[in-house]
């Protein structure tokens, strides 16, 4: 990858700027009107990309003061939604809340009369699904805004802590996320090879390479119409134009337009690709300008990409960069992607300057007008961005599933890090909610717990040694022989050990011979008769470790012996356990 092949997709720089003055509007603009002025019941919500929607209050079923007041908080809120979106949710929530209102025994008349039992009911009714949740703190949210509701049982109602049902929304298993992957990859590179193919011999062309009227310089001249035009010239009733049949080879859009453009399904693999490399939503691959490469792309030529990553609520915005290292490398995805799209990104910025999108591809049917401008530009035979039906035709034509949503979860569970969202949001809305993952941490907790069982087992578990007989030089303690302190948790200055006696038995150091049995057995009774009439949390914080490693030495000294030291017991014995019980033998 060479300066060269990326310099049309790179940000010419001449030197430093301190910016330049925004230039002033003409002397007799006005800003548009964003509610009707005639009746205040229309609000008009311009989106980012200029197109405007209008949204009549008059159909909410409400009172007109009760509809005015709304449409006037809901105006208030346009000027911050950057898409049609927001705004077509939230007045969705308006109906559903004034269909209910105007349910009641006494509708408000005004926002003044809404109750706090009123909004109390439209929770009742709410909160039992997802979507009715975000009805509900759609509406409080939009309510608070207004100075009568900010106090009293309606405010308290009305700042309701709402929280989220766990998501039905399972991420991928790995092998069939890798499904999906595979195949868009395969359908996307056709593509470009495609798109690559042609665009060399069209640059050929250019350059006069063909002898003039040979059947190459006839394909070069149609793929300049196609780049030109989006399409060969052809005949009122769809043939290709005699001048060009041979040289195309057909009338399909494979032997025309799809030359030098992405179709639909072309577009939506891409986006797929985009989605697993990057973990970006649907929304945000929608409406992603074209990514630049840096001015100096650097002594090895491999080009680094700015790109601004754009929330579709609001003007939210980051930028995230990426080098091109070679095959495989996420950089090296964002150049294929412009070199598949570069022909459609051109032909709508000559028909529309100034609109920029990194998706760009052409549409089977130009004429056939498209639902929803928000979610996607048409500029002649050119659309820009994606959308869900576009996901919902991937899933029907291949039949490996709608992924943007799946897929996206997946890719940021399986990263193990924020994507366009905070830590919390990460791990309670993505990580922790989600079925395979609870799944797959399962077996990984039990794991953990057995660890944890086990390692509780090793703290209160004998450590000191049995032995046959007392070894010369060993000190005797009030539970065991020491064989040295050296290794003493507990050591003091000057040498020697701090620990309590009824700690010997979890020390490496210690000795215990069959003449310590009998002290042990009845050290074993006192504890056991101990628990019966002292709390459970004192017992358990004083006496339940050195009872437990206790009974590990019964079991491994066996049953017999264990009985057999009790019939040895002497005075000396009872009085040491009555000592170490009562503390004048522990430090």
């Amino acid at each position: 990858m060479t300066t060269k092949d990326i310099e049309s997709e790179t940000v010419q720089s001449t030197g430093r700027s301190r910016g330049r003055k925004a230039v002033l509007p003409p002397a007799d603009y006005a800003a548009p009107q964003v509610v009707e002025p005639l009746t205040g019941l229309v609000v008009r919500h311009c989106d980012r990309d200029g197109h405007v929607r209008d949204f009549d209050f008059s159909t909410v079923p409400l009172t007109e003061p009760l509809q005015r007041s709304l449409a006037v908080l809901f105006a208030a809120r346009t000027r911050g939604w950057g898409a049609h979106t927001t705004s077509e949710g939230v007045f969705g929530h308006v109906q559903a809340f004034g269909r209910f209102a105007s349910q009641r025994a006494r509708p408000p008349g005004d926002l003044d009369e809404v109750t706090a039992a009123l909004v109390k009911a439209w929770w009742e009714q709410q909160k039992h699904t997802s979507g009715g949740r975000e009805a509900f703190r759609s509406i409080t949210s939009l309510l608070r805004d207004d100075s009568r509701l900010r106090s009293g049982p309606v405010f308290e109602e009305l700042t309701r802590r709402v929280p989220a049902l766990p998501s039905k929304v399972e991420s991928y298993e790995l092998a069939e996320f890798d499904r999906i992957r595979l195949e868009a990859r395969r359908v996307f590179r056709a593509a470009l090879l495609r798109i690559q193919e042609n665009a060399a011999h069209l640059e050929t062309w250019h350059n006069g390479g063909f002898a003039h009227g040979t059947l190459d310089w006839v394909l070069g001249e149609a793929l300049d119409q196609i780049a030109r035009a989006g399409d060969v010239p052809r005949y009122q009733c769809g043939k290709v134009k005699i001048r060009y049949q041979r040289a195309v080879g057909g009338r399909s859009a494979e032997m025309t337009w799809k030359r030098l453009f992405l179709d639909r399904m072309e577009a939506t693999a891409l986006g797929i690709l985009l989605m697993a490399q990057f973990g970006w939503n649907l929304s945000v691959i929608n409406v992603m300008p074209t990514p630049k490469a840096a001015p100096d792309p650097g002594p090895d030529g491999r080009p680094t990409y700015r790109i601004p990553v754009r929330k579709h609520k609001g003007y939210r915005s980051e930028t995230e960069n990426t080098t091109d290292t070679g095959a495989d490398s996420p950089g090296r995805l964002i150049t294929q992607a412009l070199r598949a799209t570069r022909f459609a990104r051109a032909l709508a910025h000559d028909l529309a300057p100034g609109i920029d999108r990194l998706v760009a591809w052409r549409a089977h049917c130009p004429q056939r007008p498209i639902e929803n401008p928000s979610r996607r530009t048409a500029v002649g035979p050119i659309r820009l961005g994606l959308n869900d039906e576009d996901a919902a035709g991937w899933r029907k034509r291949t039949g490996t599933g709608s992924p943007f949503r799946r897929g996206r979860r997946t890719v940021v569970v399986d990263r193990g890090e924020p994507s366009q969202h905070t830590r919390d949001t990460h791990e309670r809305r993505y990580v922790l909610p989600d079925r395979r993952v609870q799944r797959q941490a399962a077996p990984v907790v039990a794991a953990g717990a057995a660890a944890a069982v086990e390692q509780a087992r090793k703290t209160v578990s004998l450590a000191a040694k049995l032995s046959n007989d007392r070894a010369p030089g060993h000190q005797e303690t009030a539970t065991a022989d020491c064989s040295g302190t050296g290794q003493s948790p507990v050591p003091v200055p000057g040498g020697g050990c701090g620990a309590s006696f009824l700690t010997c038995l979890a020390c490496e150091s210690a000795r215990i011979h069959a003449d310590h049995h009998p002290r042990l057995v009845h050290l074993h009774q006192a504890l056991t008769n101990a628990r019966s009439i002292l709390p459970a949390s004192v017992w358990d914080r004083d006496w339940s470790d050195a009872h437990a490693r206790l009974d590990d030495l019964r079991g491994k000294v066996g049953a017999g012996v264990w009985d057999r030291a009790r019939g040895r017991i002497t005075a000396a014995d009872r009085e040491i356990v009555d000592d170490l019980l009562s503390g004048d033998l522990n430090p």
